[in-house]
């Protein structure tokens, strides 16, 4: 795996979630636009306001994933599965590049260590 390739990809990644969710923000404070005076008309851009919460809060939470990623590639980890400590498939990491387990586990098919069942 060409980890400075992976590297800048996540990077890239990483600046895109932080202006997403500096936007979202911005726009949820009304910093270009003021809250209307008409009642109708507010209600309208309080509606915006929780979309753009969610928005925030989304980039956000995958900012901490990207972040996390980063971590994991710098100490050797990335393609290591946190769940079940096998390998990530390279297809999973292409398609999600910050994931931290592989299809397996993601899916709940193979118990995380640890956390076996109790017979």
């Amino acid at each position: 795996m060409e980890t400075d390739v992976v590297r800048e990809r996540l990077l890239k990644r990483r600046e895109e979630l932080r202006q997403r969710a500096s936007d979202a923000s911005a726009e949820a404070r009304h910093e270009a636009d003021p809250l209307s005076a008409d009642f109708a008309e507010q209600v309208t851009q309080r509606e915006n306001d929780d979309v753009l919460g969610a928005i925030s809060s989304s980039a956000r939470a995958e900012l901490q994933q990207v972040d996390a990623a980063l971590r994991r590639l710098a100490q050797g980890r990335y393609t290591t599965c946190s769940g079940c400590g096998g390998d990530i498939e390279p297809e999973r990491l292409a398609a999600v590049p910050y994931t931290d387990k592989c299809r397996a586990c993601a899916e709940g098919a193979r118990p995380t260590p640890g956390r076996g069942r109790l017979g």
